[in-house]
Formats: structure tokens, C-alpha cells, sequence
């Protein structure tokens, strides 16, 4: 094992070798120049967990094969180290293949754990002691009931580990603004923690603002104490520095906050990952240079960087070997496959070219931007952007490096819905097209069906309506060998549907008016959708005046603005009328129609029994068939016409049940008429009933 730890080059930064001991300090670094000085962080390189993590490896690695679930650290060195030593990372604990596996130091969300233990799998916990007790508060706080709130990036293995412990239910924001936008519940309990690597300043402000948007708020202070130091340190550094170099990896977290803080600070900082991305030209004497590094570095990149620097400072700008010949000896090394970040040099003619630190620069096709191909690469990019790219190949034969951008996202978005189908968490796609047996969705850019059973949590027989909407599904069935994706919404169908009708219950009151869309129309009423929830107009409650056809009044669409009569929550059913009292025309009916007037109406209706007269709208009245003429009749069409013109005495009035008795005879005739119980009793009412009119039972 010590043989492969020996350093292979004078730089120790351009082969990586890991010490099992750490031999090395950063603080001793001091230059004895006096100009220019170049000072090197107390905190600079591998925080506890990391060297902890990696001391842990090695020596297992004498006895057992291992593999490292996802990255151990974030430090492409390190991993290409183990690589190595034939310690390769997996994304699928079923790609363990008989080997242990070993825990990244930013830890892991229970199911996986779970998953190890079911199919027999060792493994090496090397999640870092802080990553685990933020994972325990979490845990600790959920079963609690309370709202977690984890301040860090969603896409970060340590964030997506401590969301596992709460079920994944936790509310995720990467600074101040996400923060904002989050509605607080009065009722609610909240708990916030850190990502250990969070940024200490905006972590305040953030706890700070908690504690004013709601009162019922635990806030631990999660983040790790080497953390906190180097960023307290990198502030100061680069306050008092006129150049600031910070070494790191550019996916470590820990890193990238570093170089925020200091380009705050200091102007002229810039981000290398070894010092072969050294690229500048050393400042005059007595210019002042500090130096920071992230808590994935390793201690001997830290000292290559130190050493190569300093070499050429003794020197004066008159070493033996230049750094800027040092740095043409040892260009950036690239292989197919690699992912990369460069800086975007410009944008032509929809191509990208990007600026590697290699011999040639790199492109990247207008069709290798993106999945969607619709986004116009000059839209996204500018020159000085910094981008992560998939190398294709080395040479396209023109010299130049063929990159993607859409590999890279395919691939990560690939891990998401792998993640998705492991945890069984909600993902959101859009419905692109309708085929046979279902629909077709588009989930991250691949294409999953649908069954037509799994849209919704009922039956549906128009799928069309579903086309273009964007859903969360869940993805029931993966298969990367088969490439079978299968996804569902029905189980959050059904969630969505009775939180709708829970918000609805819970909102709507017995006489207030509400708007709806009528969505099916039966012979007894029409069905309108109140946003999820359906209620019920029945033909009865319609209009003010006789029974409709359904169809007469309403058809599937419309937008109505109807009144609730009553809500039964146990049985789910809302009862629903179009009629609304300011209009009632049987308001004060006794002062307009007082018994004995002789009024004009319109003949709207002729039944076996009898004719019905409006006398305004919404208002019908009954003329008997003994009623009509002053002479026996067989039929009334045989002396009334529909839409005809007639005068009518008033001779009875049924408030209670809406029902008036008209005379023609008697209006004719001006003669008092002595009412007839039997003649207009309800049996002629209730004749009055469309056959193609039911009742909702």
C-alpha cells in the first residue's frame, strides 16, 4: 500500500497520492519570501470526515474488493485514485457485484440501507459523524410531525441522504429567495437544519427570517465546525490578499462557497482543481497571495501547488523551468467519457465552443445542447460561462473535442428517475401524445407510457382532454435492459382528489353561489366540476317555471355561476340550483296574480289534461282542460295553439308547491267560478312529468 501512495512526479498535485497518514499541514506552508508572500489557510484540505473516510478505505482495500456508492468525496483525483485501485463507484446497489460497499462520507437515505440488508449486501459506513447527526435531528424531528426545512442544494447526495430520513418530505431552499416563497401554516410546526457545508452567512439570515414568518420553529445550527473555520478564514484571507487561489473540485460544495466568498472579497481569485489549471501570470513583488483550499482536497495537492508556485517566485520570473513551460508540459489529460467543466469561449452558429485547458478547445453541437432541442444555445450561454460537458471524443478530426451537454443531462436525469422509481417518489412529466392501450409521457426526456387506468383514479373514456397537461406521476416500472418505463398517476390522482374535496367541504356554506363548469349532463341535471369536486343541479332546480329538458337549458362546458342548497361531506354529494331569489317570480305572488284578475299570457305547453300559460318568465300557470272552452272538449290542440295569446282568470294559488290554476272559460265569460277541488288536484300536477325526465336514482 505504500508503494502506491509514493509521489510519481515533482508535483505531487498532477498524479495524486493520498497519505493514510496526514503528514502534511497546511499551516506550516510559509513562504520565506517577503515578496511577494503567498500565505496558505490553517483549514485549508480534508476536513475530518473526508480523511477519516479514505483512511477507512484504504485499509479495507487490503483484505475485501469494494465499490463506493455514488463518489466517497467530491475530488475527481481522489476518485480516479481508487479507480486505481480497482474501487469503482456504483450508482445501483444490484452493480455491487459481490463486493462491499462502501458509504459516501456524505451519507445515504435509509432506504438504501434497507435495500443492502434485504439482499445480504456488506457494506462500510463511511458517512461522515456530522452528516449523521444532522440525519438523526432530522429523523428525530419528523417522527415529531414537524415540517423539515433543509437549507442546502436539492441535487447534493448529503441533501437527498437527510431528505430520505423525513420521507422525503422536507421543504428544500438554496438561499434567501427560495425562503420567501414559502407559505407558512399557522398550525404548523416547523424544524430547519443546514447542509454541513451551507454558506454560515446566508444560513443565519435564513434562521433569522424563520423565526418572524411563524412562531412554532426549532432551528440547529448543523453545520460543521471546520466548515464554519474555513469560511470564516477564507473571508479574512482574502480581505487582506491581493490574489486569492482556491483549490478545489468544481462539483464540492464546499468548495464552490469558498470561491463565492473570497471573489467577494478579493477581485483577482480564481478556482483550479490541480495546478495544472494555473494559468496566470505571477503578480510583482510585494503582491500578497492566499491561498484556500476545500475539505475534499487532499493535503498533497494543496503542497504540489504550494511548491510549484513558490519555485517560480524564488525565481523572480528566472527559473530554470518557466511555470508557463511547466504548464505547456502538462496540459489537462482527456479521455472519452470524461466529464469536464470548461468556460464557454462563444457561441456561433449555434455551436459552443468551450475552453478545456487542453491542447484544442472543445465543441458542442447545436443538437448535443440540450434534449430540448427547441432552446437556442445562444440564449443559454455566454462567453465566460462556466459549463459542464461530456467528452464524446478527443479529436472530431478537425483537432478540435467533440463535447455534449445533452449525454450529461441525459445521464443525470437518468440517476433522478432511478432515484424516483427506487424511493417512489413523485416525478413530474407531460403528456405528449395518445395511443393505443394509454397515453405517452415525457418524464426528464424519455418517453414513458401511461396505461388509460393509471391517468386517473376512476374510469375515463376521453383520454384527449389529458394531452399537453404536465402531471406528477409515479414510476411503477423501470427496466434499462428491457427499456420498459411505465409510469401512473392514480394513486396521487386519488391523494389530489380528496385533498380537493377536503378544501372544498371545508370551504363551501350553504347558500353562497359559486362558479363551475358543467361537465356531464344526465336526463335528471347536469354535473359541474367546482375545481375537482362534482355537485349536482337537478332538472327541478333549473328554472323558477315548469320541468325542462336538460338539454334545453344547459349543454357540457358551459361556465355557470349556481348556488349551493346542500352539502352531505359523508356521502360526497353536493346538491346545486341555478334559481336564485332576486329573481324568484314567486315573490309576492299574491300582490301580483291576487285571485279573480283576469291576466294575459302565452301558451308555452299543451298536455292530455290541460294547457300551461306563462304569464312571465319563470312563471306557468295551468289551465284545465274543463277549463278551456264552455263546450266539452276532447283535446286541447284542438282549440289552443303553442306560443298563442290568451286571457286568463286567476281562480286558485298554491304557494307552497309553486302551482297556479287559470280559467280561460271564465275569463271569457267575466263569471265567478267556484274552484273544483278534484278537478286540479295534484294528480294533474304530477301528469305534468316529461317521460324522457328521470330522478338521479
Amino acid at each position: 500500500m505504500s508503494e502506491l501512495l509514493e509521489s510519481q512526479s515533482k508535483f505531487a498535485s498532477q498524479t495524486l497520492t493520498i497519505p493514510l497518514e496526514k503528514g502534511f499541514e497546511a499551516s506550516k506552508l510559509r513562504n520565506d519570501l517577503t515578496e511577494p508572500a503567498i500565505t496558505v489557510g490553517k483549514y485549508a484540505g480534508f476536513c475530518g470526515g473526508a480523511s477519516l473516510a479514505l483512511q477507512k478505505v484504504y485499509k479495507a482495500s487490503e483484505t475485501e474488493k469494494l465499490c463506493t456508492y455514488g463518489s466517497l468525496i467530491h475530488n475527481k483525483e481522489v476518485v480516479k485514485n481508487l479507480e486505481d485501485l480497482g474501487i469503482f463507484s456504483i450508482d445501483n446497489i444490484d452493480d455491487a457485484d459481490g463486493r462491499t460497499v462502501v458509504i459516501r462520507a456524505h451519507g445515504v437515505p435509509p432506504s438504501i440501507y434497507r435495500e443492502m440488508e434485504e439482499k445480504g449486501i456488506q457494506y462500510i459506513d463511511c458517512t461522515c459523524v456530522d452528516v449523521k447527526k444532522t440525519q438523526q435531528i432530522v429523523e428525530n424531528e419528523h417522527k415529531k410531525g414537524r415540517q423539515l426545512i433543509i437549507a442546502g442544494s436539492a441535487n447534493h447526495p448529503e441533501v437527498i441522504g437527510h431528505n430520505g430520513h423525513c420521507d422525503n418530505k422536507a421543504l428544500i431552499i438554496e438561499n434567501v429567495d427560495d425562503f420567501i416563497k414559502i407559505n407558512f401554516d399557522i398550525a404548523q410546526e416547523y424544524s430547519l437544519v443546514a447542509q454541513t457545508t451551507f454558506n454560515e452567512e446566508i444560513f443565519s439570515e435564513i434562521s433569522q427570517l424563520i423565526q418572524k414568518s411563524c412562531t412554532k420553529v426549532r432551528i440547529f445550527d448543523t453545520l460543521c465546525a471546520s466548515t464554519k473555520n474555513r469560511q470564516k478564514e477564507a473571508a479574512q484571507l482574502s480581505k487582506t490578499s491581493d490574489m486569492m487561489v482556491v483549490i478545489g473540485d468544481k462539483l464540492s460544495s464546499n468548495s464552490v462557497k469558498l470561491y463565492e466568498i473570497c471573489k467577494e472579497n478579493c477581485e483577482n481569485t480564481i478556482f483550479i482543481e490541480t495546478i495544472n489549471e494555473l494559468l496566470l501570470k505571477f503578480p510583482d513583488k510585494g503582491v500578497k497571495i492566499g491561498m484556500i483550499a476545500g475539505a475534499s482536497t487532499p493535503p498533497e495537492t494543496i503542497k504540489g501547488a504550494f511548491i510549484a508556485m513558490s519555485e517560480v517566485l524564488q525565481g523572480n520570473g528566472h527559473a530554470e523551468v518557466s511555470f508557463q513551460e511547466m504548464l505547456d508540459d502538462s496540459f489537462v489529460s482527456l479521455r472519452t467519457g470524461d466529464v469536464v467543466i470548461g468556460t464557454v469561449i462563444g457561441v456561433i452558429n449555434g455551436e459552443v465552443s468551450v475552453n478545456l485547458g487542453y491542447k484544442s478547445d472543445g465543441v458542442i453541437p447545436r443538437t448535443e445542447f440540450s434534449e430540448d432541442q427547441s432552446l437556442e444555445p445562444v440564449n443559454c450561454v455566454k462567453a465566460g460561462d462556466e459549463i459542464e460537458v461530456f467528452v464524446v471524443r478527443v479529436n472530431d478530426g478537425d483537432g478540435n473535442v467533440m463535447l455534449s451537454k445533452r449525454k450529461l443531462e441525459a445521464n443525470k436525469n437518468y440517476a433522478t428517475l432511478e432515484t424516483a422509481f427506487e424511493e417512489k417518489t413523485p416525478i413530474q412529466g407531460k403528456i405528449v401524445n395518445i395511443i393505443k392501450g394509454g397515453l405517452t409521457a415525457n418524464i426528464l426526456g424519455f418517453d414513458f407510457f401511461v396505461p388509460s387506468s393509471h391517468i386517473s383514479d376512476r374510469f375515463v373514456k376521453d383520454l384527449e382532454p389529458f394531452r399537453g397537461k404536465t402531471f406528477d406521476f409515479h414510476i411503477i416500472e423501470f427496466d434499462k435492459r428491457k427499456k420498459r418505463r411505465i409510469a401512473s398517476r392514480k394513486d396521487l390522482a386519488k391523494v389530489e382528489f380528496e385533498a380537493n374535496r377536503e378544501r372544498i367541504f371545508g370551504s363551501l356554506e350553504v347558500g353562497s353561489k359559486v362558479k363551475g363548469v358543467v361537465t356531464r349532463i344526465s336526463d335528471f341535471g347536469a354535473f359541474v366540476d367546482l375545481g375537482g369536486i362534482d355537485g349536482l343541479i337537478h332538472v327541478s332546480e333549473m328554472t323558477w317555471g315548469r320541468i325542462p329538458k336538460v338539454r334545453e337549458i344547459l349543454k357540457e362546458g358551459d361556465e355557470v355561476n349556481v348556488i349551493v342548497i346542500s352539502i352531505d361531506s359523508e356521502k360526497g354529494k353536493i346538491a346545486l340550483s341555478l334559481k336564485d331569489e332576486s329573481n324568484n317570480p314567486w315573490a309576492n305572488i299574491d300582490d301580483k296574480y291576487p285571485i279573480g284578475a283576469v291576466v294575459t299570457g302565452k301558451v308555452v305547453r299543451l298536455v292530455p289534461f290541460g294547457a300551461f300559460v306563462e304569464l312571465e318568465p319563470g312563471l306557468d300557470g295551468l289551465v284545465h282542460i274543463s277549463q278551456i272552452a264552455n263546450t266539452r272538449i276532447e283535446n286541447p290542440q284542438d282549440v289552443l295553439q303553442i306560443g298563442e295569446t290568451i286571457d286568463v282568470k286567476i281562480i286558485s294559488l298554491d304557494v307552497e308547491n309553486n302551482r297556479i290554476s287559470l280559467s280561460k272559460k271564465a275569463a271569457e265569460l267575466s263569471l265567478e267560478y267556484d274552484y273544483d277541488d278534484e278537478a286540479y288536484d295534484d294528480e294533474n300536477y304530477e301528469d305534468d312529468t316529461d317521460p324522457e325526465v328521470g330522478s338521479e336514482e
